[in-house]
């Protein structure tokens, strides 16, 4: 996840566009928050753990000056939790280049060899958006050496070009460069979304903008243009003018868990609507739900993300629809959490139950996906605690039984309830009377249905296939025992169970 945004005007200062920006995309990343503008030859930076609205107040808006700025929401998914691993990033060399990244770098240890040794660069922090940045900042300085410095905007494209053709992984991103403008570029597979859009300049040209979502668009007035291809750059210089390259040839695999979970419903993403998608979702699960022939008195939804998926299953199937389960407004997401025992605190603070809703009733939960799960474990407990005579679960995804190392939350086995686990086994885990789970066929066809010309996603949390072919067996046992995992796992409740045995609960 994280999200990331970057608007380059000719006129305006764009602080309070970013701030209300990083606001619409606040539902990817909650753990720290960080914007930097440029004007007047200077960076102005501010970061710091926290949303938006607790980082920023009003007198940044008198500090943060500049017409070209970009933002960033973080929650980690490599390095530590640490306030000074928030984005944006920084190197002074060459030009001074900001860097917000959106993603995940696979083959980091190799890079992090390159750029502390041969290079003789400094790393401050664990973060892969610093090795990303470095890189960049090299390969930027070799062109230079190559072309010389008259044609900036021919070396960072050649800089970016040779950055693809070395880090592997997925990474969208956002750049601030000192006297030459705002780069944006997507990885060859463009798994992870990032967008460009335009709006008209008091005057004469046009102002640009780069997200994550088009959602941060509408609310500045921006129209979106389109996605930025796999593997291209666009620039936008320090006079307003648009350069687009595509800096090697790619094909576009997004990443699908984008469509069941992170991205917002109103959100579209390489033409396809989240919205959309999750109704077709929710018409390939009714069809599971009727062949059951289970009595079910009332379809309830886990809020919010699956309540279009539920919503669609209640129309299809005739089964009534009630809102059961209210949630607590003021409360996180659960997922993005960082540490384990905070999300199990969470669920009770986040939901409660409608007791009249469930008494002697037969209920299906439908929830979006069903990762660790702690959480719809909880929810099962406590509709049962609310009457309910049988609870059944119905996930609107696949079983999530590999890790991501794409930029998601679930990077280890340890953590995730299916891996190494039947249907049945998941099920009495849970807690629950039946389970149901979408077929990773109907969901592959769920999201290509808004956008035909995708031959292929990645889909690799949930078949193990990782579409960058770099990812190893030796990589991904990094990734189970590394420092940040190792605390996740001592503080689940259960942390008494073997570290490498199928048993341990999450």
């Amino acid at each position: 996840m994280c999200g990331i945004l970057g608007i380059a005007s000719r006129n305006e200062q764009v602080f309070a566009e970013l701030y209300d920006g990083l606001l619409m995309l606040q539902h990817r990343g909650q753990d720290a928050s960080g914007i930097v503008t440029y004007g007047d030859g200077f960076f102005r930076e501010r970061k710091a753990n926290g949303l938006v609205k607790d980082v920023f107040g009003a007198k940044d808006a008198e500090t943060l000056q500049g017409r070209v700025g970009m933002g960033h929401v973080r929650y980690p998914t490599a390095g530590s939790l640490s306030a000074a691993e928030a984005q944006p990033f920084f190197v002074n060399a060459p030009y001074g280049i900001y860097l917000v990244h959106n993603g995940n770098i696979t083959n980091t240890e190799e890079q992090r060899a390159k750029v502390t040794g041969k290079y003789s660069r400094h790393l401050r922090t664990t973060s892969d958006s610093e090795i990303l940045l470095n890189v960049l900042a090299d390969k930027v300085a070799d062109a230079i050496k190559v072309n010389g410095n008259a044609d900036p905007i021919r070396n960072i494209f050649a800089g970016v070009k040779m950055t693809m053709e070395r880090v592997q992984g997925a990474y969208s991103v956002i750049c601030l460069i000192a006297g030459v403008g705002m780069l944006a570029f997507r990885d060859p597979h463009g798994i992870r979304p990032l967008s460009v859009a335009q709006r008209e300049a008091e005057g004469e040209g046009n102002d640009y903008a780069f997200a994550s979502e088009d959602v941060a668009f509408g609310i500045n007035g921006f129209e979106k243009l389109r996605d930025l291809k796999p593997g291209e750059a666009i620039l936008v210089d320090l006079d307003g003018n648009k350069h687009e390259f595509q800096a090697v040839e790619g094909k576009l695999t997004p990443c699908i868990f984008e469509y069941v979970y992170l991205a917002r419903p109103d959100s579209l993403l390489d033409g396809i609507s989240v919205y959309k998608t999750q109704i077709r979702m929710g018409q390939t699960l009714a069809k599971q739900i009727e062949a059951s022939g289970l009595d079910i008195d009332a379809i309830i939804p886990v809020p919010d993300s699956a309540r279009p998926v539920a919503l669609e299953v209640s129309n299809i199937t005739g089964i009534r629809y009630r809102e059961a389960l209210v949630k607590n407004r003021y409360v996180g997401r659960t997922f993005i959490m960082p540490g384990q025992e905070e999300r199990q605190k969470s669920v009770r603070r986040k939901l409660n139950a409608i007791p009249r809703e469930m008494q002697d009733r037969n209920i299906l939960l439908i929830d979006d996906s069903i990762v660790r799960g702690n959480t719809i474990k909880k929810i099962v407990q406590m509709c049962r605690e609310a009457g309910a005579k049988k609870v059944y679960i119905a996930s609107a995804s696949p079983p999530v039984k590999y890790p991501n190392v794409y930029g998601i939350d679930m990077p280890t086995k340890h953590e995730l309830v299916a891996n190494g686990r039947s249907i049945e086994e998941i099920r009495e885990e849970l807690g629950a009377d039946e389970l149901f789970y979408q077929n990773l066929e109907d969901l592959i066809w769920a999201a290509k249905g808004g956008n035909p010309d995708i031959e292929a996603f990645d889909c690799s949390c949930f078949d193990g296939e990782y579409v960058t072919g770099s990812v190893s067996e030796d990589y991904l046992n990094t990734l189970e025992t590394s420092t940040r995992v190792t605390k996740k796992i001592k503080d689940m409740p259960d942390a008494g169970a073997s570290w490498n045995g199928a048993t341990l609960a999450t």
